[in-house]
């Protein structure tokens, strides 16, 4: 068996990472109509999979959404939960509302990621049982989201649903929990910059502002 830790990457090999790192959209216009192959989606399966988690529990779960009835329900659902946070977004409602938040009638593949129930994992989860689960989910999503880009296919994170309802469409067991939909397809274009950025939604922080040393900052304290 190749072991692994003796892999040496070069200085192209590290420039390419960071350039993807950088690449990598939250997309949400998809090309109507359009595939993605087969192959193309086992890479990104075995790149979720490849993830790591607390405990290797990994507590990830994909469904992937082949009837169309069932895609147009969750659509629904979204559509539902949109109209709930704009009718709590404030002055901001208007704004809101014309932001492209989903892609999930336009995308080639509909995938939904499920959080397992808890299998017992005490393994670095004692105190922190349920936020640990998720964070491995969440780093097999970014793991995904990596491939897609280098398969040059976009991928959107969509999370306006309600868990419940979503988790009764898919007939997921009791202790399960839908974390996330990801739309996932060809795109005319990959976003310039992050698209609430380009839409005026909101600015990304710089680095400098949320990099600490030693301790959180007193509110006010100098740099």
């Amino acid at each position: 068996m190749a072991n692994n830790m003796q892999i040496i990457f070069n200085k192209d090999e590290r420039a390419t990472l960071y350039k993807v790192l950088a690449a990598r959209r939250d997309m949400r216009h998809f090309i109507q109509g359009a595939s993605v192959p087969n192959d193309v989606m086992d890479r990104l399966f075995e790149a979720a999979h490849l993830a790591p988690s607390v405990g290797l529990m990994q507590p990830w779960r994909f469904i992937s959404i082949q009837n169309e009835q069932l895609r147009k329900d969750i659509a629904r659902l979204v559509d539902e939960e949109i109209s709930n946070t704009a009718s709590e977004i404030g002055v901001r409602k208007n704004d809101f509302l014309k932001l492209k938040l989903e892609g999930i009638r336009t995308c080639a593949q509909l995938v939904a990621v499920v959080l397992a129930p808890d299998d017992g994992t005490l393994l670095g989860r004692r105190t922190l049982p349920l936020e640990t689960a998720l964070c491995s989910v969440a780093c097999a999503i970014e793991n995904m989201w990596l491939a897609a880009r280098v398969e040059n296919i976009g991928l959107g994170w969509v999370s306006l649903f309600d868990p419940q309802k979503l988790g009764a469409a898919l007939h997921c067991p009791k202790d399960a929990l839908p974390i996330a939909l990801l739309c996932i397809g060809p795109v005319h274009e990959f976003y310039e910059k992050p698209m609430l950025v380009q839409e005026g939604w909101r600015d990304e922080k710089p680095l400098a502002g949320i990099l600490f040393e030693n301790r959180w900052p007193i509110e006010g304290e100098a740099k």
